[in-house]
């Protein structure tokens, strides 16, 4: 297998009403607004909003972030309407294991646009994605068993619950935190035809205006 960082693929891709990219330079103002927008939904179950309290923070984390796509150790996506600037939310591949491979998507959604579909439209087409570009094995949602949101938008997007760690980790309230593992196989996708659902996953523009 080619080193990671070799590997050539599309650093963005559309869905139905949003276009999913690499973060680049210059979206840390966009960035930080839409993480100040939601930081009481996100702190409750997340950490990192709390180091968005500037927007060179917010621009430092997306320049760590295209970083980190380049050399292929995690693959965080931005999520924007279609046509805009606007940015609905964040997800991506992490926990990547690269020999398998395997991957795990993560989300959030900014506050205003909750409720509306568009986190569970960007987990089906990263997760097309994963399986039809990146040839992925395996994709995985992880998430804590409280969050009701987050467990939603697993099921929504076809994923199955594989089992539950308990106290498997330290929630933002210093407390133990149960697990959630849900789990999507290639097998899985072929049966469920997702990869007839994907994006269309050709190269774009790397630059902010889609």
């Amino acid at each position: 297998m080619k080193p990671p960082i070799l590997m050539d693929f599309p650093e963005s891709f559309e869905t139905e009403r949003l276009l999913i990219r690499s973060p680049l330079p210059g979206d840390g103002p966009e960035l930080h607004a839409a993480v100040r927008e939601s930081i009481e939904e996100l702190t409750p179950w997340m950490t990192w909003p709390k180091e968005h309290r500037t927007v060179d923070d917010s621009e430092a984390s997306a320049r760590r972030a295209r970083v980190a796509f380049l050399q292929r150790s995690e693959l965080r996506m931005h999520l924007y309407l279609k046509g805009t600037d606007t940015l609905v939310g964040s997800s991506g591949l992490q926990g990547i294991d690269w020999e398998v491979p395997k991957f795990e998507i993560g989300y959030w959604c900014r506050t205003r646009f909750t409720g509306q579909g568009y986190i569970t439209e960007a987990v089906r087409g990263i997760t097309a994605f994963a399986f039809d570009t990146l040839g992925a094995k395996r994709v995985e949602i992880r998430c804590d068993s409280r969050n009701n949101p987050s467990v939603r938008v697993a099921q929504r997007a076809g994923f199955l619950l594989e089992g539950e760690l308990r106290n498997n980790e330290v929630g933002t309230d210093g407390g133990p935190r149960d697990t959630l593992i849900y789990a999507m196989t290639s097998a899985d996708a072929c049966s469920r035809g997702l990869k007839e659902q994907r994006g269309r996953f050709a190269n774009r523009p790397t630059n902010k205006s889609p």
